[in-house]
């Protein structure tokens, strides 16, 4: 069984026993966390939400919350002598995947 859910702006195909780097969420280490923005549900059958499946959520636990690798930002204007450069590290929150309710 597998899912497709929606967090952050962004759409995820998950299964249980996923692990999966999301947008960072206010959640604490070890909690639980559980998304309501199911779009699909796959698996024996096919339910697919207009927009979410109704009454279907995706519950996981958070295993930590980090920042990604650093990404540089370079800006640079020819025959002025203008550079500037600056770094960037994304924060994420990882899951666990644990039950698929659909």
């Amino acid at each position: 069984m597998y899912a497709v859910i929606q967090t952050g702006g962004k759409q995820y195909k998950v299964s249980e026993g996923d692990i999966i780097k999301v947008e960072k969420l206010n959640v604490e280490e070890g909690a639980k966390v559980s998304f309501d923005q199911v779009l699909l549900v796959g698996g024996d059958d096919l339910k697919v939400g207009n927009p979410v499946v109704a009454g279907a959520t995706v519950e996981g636990s958070v295993l930590k919350n980090g920042k990604g690798k650093k990404v540089i930002v370079y800006k640079y204007k020819r025959k002025t002598g203008y550079h500037k450069k600056n770094g960037h590290r994304q924060a994420f929150t990882q899951v666990k995947i644990e039950k698929i309710n659909g």
